[in-house]
């Protein structure tokens, strides 16, 4: 079992958060009428991808009844459609879309994590969640030595990866970095960051969100990894 295996089973382990633990358990036990009869997984999401990977892309938490439900990361909902259809695009993955663990979506040089790992209720931990949560983070950046590009996935993730970083013993420049959809900067061990708006359906339904700007923020990592 190599690293990045034993975190990952550490954290579908993981019940150290009871109001999680309740949440993501009862979303199975009374799923929506179109998820009848299906077999939730109702346990933290490990991360998934590229265990070599040069891109490392940190959301904010599982859905409910997306990767609550299936048991992968960004699979079963509207996010994960624009996320997997990016990534296929820019070369990161074999496939446009992920439906279910067994679909054969493989990624190349790319790896999926979140600040939080299980479904919260109204797609909002609280504080003492992330502080909990956090340490896989720090360990998943620790692990990927291959790293040269983070891309954030919401201001919530921004905020996440760089208190992870600096937990880490990294140092942020002056002015700190600011959140904003296509921003980008260089830190000081090396690794590029790259924001991006949450592709949440209240950011694509209202266009705050569209799928060129989102493809913009993967090519832009493709060139990065291109350039170095």
């Amino acid at each position: 079992m190599n690293r990045v295996d034993e975190i990952n089973r550490r954290i579908v382990a993981c019940r150290k958060c009871p109001r999680l633990v309740r949440w993501r358990e009862a979303c199975a036990k009374k799923p929506p009428r179109r998820f009848v009869g299906q077999n939730y997984w109702a346990k933290p999401l490990a991360g998934v991808g590229d265990d070599q990977a040069r891109v490392l892309i940190v959301g904010l938490a599982p859905a409910a009844h997306g990767g609550n439900r299936t048991g992968r990361m960004f699979t079963g909902d509207r996010s994960g459609d624009w996320l997997y259809g990016a990534l296929f695009q820019a070369g990161f993955a074999n496939q446009p879309n992920s439906d279910h663990r067994n679909d054969g979506l493989r990624l190349t040089d790319c790896y999926i994590t979140a600040a939080v790992h299980c479904a919260p209720p109204a797609n909002k931990p609280n504080l003492l969640e992330f502080k909990r949560c956090r340490p896989y983070l720090v360990e998943e950046l620790q692990t990927f030595r291959t790293a040269e590009v983070v891309i954030v996935l919401g201001k919530i993730a921004f905020d996440s990866f760089l208190a992870a970083y600096q937990e880490n013993g990294g140092a942020l420049a002056k002015p700190r970095p600011k959140f904003g959809h296509g921003a980008a900067y260089q830190l000081t061990n090396g690794l590029r960051l790259i924001c991006s708006y949450h592709p949440s359906q209240q950011n694509t339904f209202t266009g705050k969100l569209t799928r060129t700007m989102f493809q913009n923020v993967f090519d832009q990592a493709k060139a990065a990894l291109r350039a170095s």
